[in-house]
């Protein structure tokens, strides 16, 4: 890699939307339909490209440009502090070069059919209810979304919790969290799998109510039921051994406590969530293999960039306890995506070198042109 030396780098802004407006979790307002995601790419003396997420300025750019490629990584595999700009660009220009997926780089083998496959969830079932005055049509709504995911191929599926704490009044918006949750099961079934996330809306009296309260739905993990204290996780331990209950604990999305490591070595949380962007791919890919020996699951969050969809399923061949792909369905014109497809709840990685993903060159020099730079 020392001769592969960047001479150009690239940054610009390609809008995208979802398929429906995304509504409201226990602490926000409306997501919306909306999506954005800020592409750079680097050049190779020889022409040679690579493409990915990156948020950096015009001056970062200047003092990155003309580096080499060898330079920004150590080891092999692990991009320098210096780069994590451009890390996901890094990568696909790594995996480019030796012409393999970034999943082969971190050591994944496609199986007998030529395919890697790594499980995935439907992260879309928001509150999209709030406008509705009746619990069952409430449910029917969130169920029918949930069916949509399940024909698009998803076998699990993450519900948004926690109408009590601001949306709705505190009664009416558990009762309805419960309904939903029941209606959602009904929908896709026994064998599929059921997450909940109250993004710290509920104390441990209300997550014990809407857990024993929906045993039937064999709910696999809540994620930020309250907001993280050593204390309330061992409580709530105690409380579903007690009750004979298998559910996990999952934290770390947003601003997580900086303890969360140390107790998910502990056994207080079963599924660290740290975002695929923050502390980034190649923090991840240090962390993750210190998950494993702990016994602890990886389940990287991602919401509001497509690209995490993609980049989160090649982080999987380095983490042996890897839960899944946290997949924000969306669609980004001039970002071509195709060769990745959802069945039988899991992403069919494509064996292609890099992320598997290209550009529209028209698309993205315009971007380039109206929202960002290039630097050679």
């Amino acid at each position: 890699m020392a001769m592969d030396r960047i001479v150009k780098i690239e940054w610009g802004r390609l809008p995208g939307s979802r398929p429906r407006q995304a509504g409201c979790n226990a602490r926000l307002g409306e997501h919306g339909q909306q999506v954005q995601v800020s592409i750079a790419r680097l050049t190779t003396q020889d022409g040679v490209t690579g493409l990915g997420r990156a948020w950096l300025t015009r001056e970062q750019a200047q003092e990155l440009v003309g580096l080499s490629l060898a330079e920004a990584f150590d080891p092999p595999r692990i991009v320098r502090e210096r780069f994590f700009s451009l890390e996901y660009a890094l990568y696909d220009l790594a995996g480019q070069l030796a012409r393999r997926p970034v999943y082969a780089l971190l050591g994944g083998q496609p199986d007998s059919t030529g395919a890697y496959r790594v499980p995935c969830y439907d992260t879309s079932l928001y509150m999209d209810d709030l406008h509705l005055a009746d619990d069952d049509l409430a449910a029917a709504l969130i169920a029918s979304e949930a069916r949509e995911g399940f024909e698009r191929g998803h076998r699990a599926f993450k519900i948004k919790v926690g109408r009590g704490a601001l949306h709705m009044p505190l009664e009416a918006g558990t009762r309805r969290d419960i309904r939903i949750i029941g209606a959602v099961r009904e929908a896709v079934g026994p064998q599929a799998q059921i997450m909940i996330d109250a993004n710290n809306g509920y104390n441990v009296n209300l997550v014990k109510r809407v857990l024993a309260e929906t045993v039937a739905a064999r709910v696999y993990w809540i994620e930020e039921p309250f907001h993280e204290d050593a204390r309330l996780y061992a409580h709530l331990k105690e409380w579903l051994a007690a009750e004979g209950l298998s559910t996990l604990i999952a934290d770390g999305e947003g601003e997580a406590s900086r303890s969360l490591l140390d107790w998910a070595q502990q056994g207080l949380v079963d599924v660290v969530q740290y975002d695929v962007f923050r502390p980034g791919f190649a923090r991840w890919l240090e962390m993750g293999p210190q998950l494993d020996g702990w016994g602890v699951r990886s389940a990287p969050h991602h919401y509001g960039e497509p690209f995490g969809n993609y980049a989160a399923g090649h982080l999987a061949a380095a983490v042996r306890r890897f839960e899944g792909v946290e997949w924000d369905e969306a669609t980004v014109p001039g970002l071509d995506a195709s060769a990745y497809a959802i069945s039988n709840g899991c992403v069919n990685v494509p064996n292609l070198p890099g992320w598997g993903l290209n550009l529209d060159e028209e698309t993205y020099r315009r971007a380039v042109q109206e929202s960002g730079f290039a630097v050679e």
